[in-house]
C-alpha cells in the first residue's frame, strides 16, 4: 500500500520532496524515485476546458473548478504523485483514495457484491 499526504497551501513541504508542474513531469520524477508534490488547482487550469462564452453563473464555475481539481488530483495520483497541496482537503483525499483503489494499490474501503 502506498501512502499519500494531502496538505493545505501554506503547509511546509518535507526536504527532498519535488514539485511537479505537469502530468508528464509527475511521471518523470516518479520514475527517478522522487516523492512528488502537486497542486491540483494549478494543474486543473491546464487540464480543464475553457468555460463556454457567456457562462457567468458563479455556482457552475465553482462546481467546474472543483471537478477539474479533483480530476487533476486523480490523474496525478494515477501517475504516482504522493503529496497533494489543496484547499479541498477532504474531496482530494477521497479522489486519491478512489484512484489508489482503482489502480490496485490499496483495497477499497467498502465492497459490495452485486446480486441481480
Amino acid at each position: 500500500m502506498t501512502a499519500f499526504v494531502v496538505l493545505r497551501p501554506g503547509d511546509p513541504a518535507e526536504p527532498g520532496w519535488v514539485e511537479a508542474r505537469s502530468v508528464g513531469e509527475v511521471e518523470e520524477l516518479v520514475r527517478a524515485g522522487h516523492t512528488v508534490v502537486v497542486t491540483p488547482a494549478r494543474l486543473a487550469a491546464v487540464i480543464s476546458p475553457v468555460p463556454p462564452a457567456g457562462d457567468t453563473e458563479a455556482a457552475a464555475k465553482e462546481r467546474d473548478a472543483e471537478a477539474a481539481e479533483l480530476t487533476a488530483a486523480s490523474i496525478c495520483a494515477w501517475a504516482g504523485a504522493r503529496v497533494f497541496r489543496t484547499d479541498r482537503v477532504e474531496q482530494v483525499r477521497l479522489a486519491v483514495e478512489m484512484t489508489d483503489s482503482l489502480a490496485g494499490r490499496r483495497p477499497p474501503a467498502l465492497t459490495r457484491r452485486g446480486l441481480a
